[in-house]
């Protein structure tokens, strides 16, 4: 069955989540829920993590997919399935489609990273590159599904899709029946609608709030309009929630049940990320660490126990190391500074003394002789620092300064 419009869609109910929980069980894992220290101290009140980066294809995508294709006729079954994605709704897909044999094609950017690439097709998945962004591999992707008979598997605008996600939102008031607030990513909104159905209907009472990148924060334009906006070009490391316009379908659930829709930066995002990755153990891609980036933000502002979603742990190595590097950098761990000293003899040695005595520990140093904008005998030097903290980095400034350096940048 297909649909045209957010009106022809049935309501997503929470007896349709119940129905979704009973057709993944044993196909989706029960993910656990650990808590936080550090952030109940920052909120003042008991944060707790649920780990939906531990899940089966390292996401949430999984319940979602597996609901729909589950959901087919037989003769939809027999056509095929295919999507579009860069990543976890592509793995979601190809695992959900092979446990239930059925022929999956999935379309991904030439630049998708290799693992996701990699796992897509383990999952089983016929994986076609096509295009720079997934923009162009969706409508690859539709223009296949109109040409061949396929199903194509919406990330998020669909009503069983929806359902198979709000079967997060049952666990959390299942493992966490005092919570208070839950704070959850959104991109096109399929995750956050499934959760805001079940705990509307179930505790009223309890905050959902929803959080967007700022570079892609489709959803506060779109309630403010009261309809779906786009966001031209939207640009996030998150791209798990770098999504332009709200879905029709969950937007309509996400302007009836979701409390409130907040930004974070992406110097939160990365913040976030590696204080998951150091206080909690965790290995969380940008878009699921966006609840932390929110709790991080404005911890005042959020009433406890609070539940904030993992929804993701997929997360390119080469990515990690640059985005580890921007979140030390945001948290004043990181330093990178460039200089010009004398070109003599002893003259950098000198330089990492006046260092070594702040207690900076140099990564890097790149010492430039020869360039059109130095004098003859200027040198250049960029270091690359690591640092302890905000105070630290002004200290290592004032003792460059107080040895005659000029920081140029």
């Amino acid at each position: 069955m297909s649909y045209s419009t957010a009106d022809s869609f049935p309501p997503v109910t929470l007896d349709d989540v119940r129905g979704a929980q009973k057709m993944l069980a044993g196909v989706a894992r029960v993910t656990p829920m650990e808590g936080s220290r550090h952030l109940s101290g920052l909120v003042g009140a008991p944060v707790h993590l649920k780990c939906e980066n531990l899940q089966r294809t390292g996401s949430f995508k999984l319940r979602g997919a597996y609901v729909r294709i589950a959901g087919l006729l037989p003769e939809e079954r027999a056509a095929g399935v295919v999507a579009a994605s860069a990543g976890n709704h592509a793995q979601g897909v190809a695992l959900a489609s092979s446990l239930l044999g059925v022929h999956s094609t999935v379309f991904m950017p030439v630049g998708a990273p290799l693992p996701k690439v990699a796992a897509t097709r383990e999952y089983g998945a016929e994986v076609r590159l096509h295009g720079q962004v997934v923009d162009d591999s969706l409508a690859a992707a539709k223009e296949y599904a109109a040409e061949t008979g396929a199903v194509f598997i919406h990330p998020f605008d669909h009503p069983d899709i929806i359902a198979g996600q709000g079967t997060v939102g049952l666990e959390i008031l299942e493992q966490c029946p005092e919570v208070r607030t839950i704070v959850v990513g959104i991109g096109g909104g399929g995750l956050a609608a499934g959760i805001a159905v079940v705990v509307k209907t179930l505790r009223p009472e309890v905050k959902v709030v929803g959080v967007q990148a700022a570079g892609a924060a489709a959803y506060p334009l779109s309630l403010a309009a009261g309809r779906p906006v786009s966001v031209e070009n939207p640009a996030t490391m998150a791209d798990g929630i770098k999504v332009g316009r709200p879905g029709d379908v969950p937007f309509k659930i996400v302007e009836q049940y979701v409390d409130e829709v907040r930004t974070v930066s992406e110097d939160e995002l990365s913040s976030a990320l590696l204080l998951c990755l150091e206080r909690a153990k965790m290995v969380v891609e940008p878009a699921g660490a966006s609840p932390v980036a929110a709790l991080l933000s404005r911890p005042e502002t959020f009433e406890g126990p609070v539940v904030a979603l993992l929804s993701g742990g997929n997360v390119d190595p080469l990515l990690m190391q640059r985005i580890l590097r921007h979140g030390m950098a945001a948290a004043g761990r990181y330093l990178a500074v460039r200089l010009r000293l004398t070109d003599r003899p002893g003259a950098l040695a000198t330089l990492l003394g006046v260092l070594s005595v702040v207690d900076a520990n140099v990564l890097d140093v790149s010492h430039v002789r020869t360039d059109p904008r130095l004098g003859l005998t200027e040198a250049e030097v960029e270091l690359h620092l690591e640092t302890k903290g905000p105070e630290h980095c002004a200290e290592v400034g004032a003792a460059l300064r107080r040895a005659g350096y000029k920081v140029i940048g």
